[in-house]
């Protein structure tokens, strides 16, 4: 079977799509936290950080130049680890029991994968 391979503008959207059902994945995680201080504080980091994944993925493909859209990538990228780390905060610190964030988790590991390497391509694109 032949991987079916998307156009940049194809993977565009569908990267954007998937961004945002992460930070609206992630709201709802929010809503359901307890009203302790410390699930608050890492629910308000987790949050910002995931939103502004999608945030600032879809500013880098409205980007003006090569080097926009790769600072913009790179940004998505970050917060896009960050969020990662809160996740496990809120795990590791027994906020979430671990069964309930394997999801979320690996979505946001893959979402940091693809971010990278999209970012490699694009230094590497400016580079030559």
């Amino acid at each position: 079977m032949s991987e079916v391979r998307l156009s940049n503008f194809a993977f565009g959207v569908e990267f954007k799509i998937r961004t945002k059902a992460f930070a609206l994945r992630v709201i709802r995680l929010f809503q359901m936290l307890p009203v302790k201080a410390e699930a608050q504080i890492l629910g308000k980091q987790l949050l910002r950080a995931s939103t502004s994944v999608a945030a600032n993925y879809r500013a880098a493909c409205r980007a003006r130049s090569a080097a926009e859209f790769t600072a913009k990538i790179g940004i998505a990228l970050e917060e896009a680890d960050e969020a990662l780390f809160w996740l496990e905060m809120l795990e590791e610190s027994q906020i979430i029991k671990a069964e309930l964030l394997i999801r979320l988790k690996q979505e946001a590991d893959e979402i940091t994968a693809i971010l990278t390497t999209i970012r490699k391509s694009s230094v590497k694109k400016n580079n030559s």
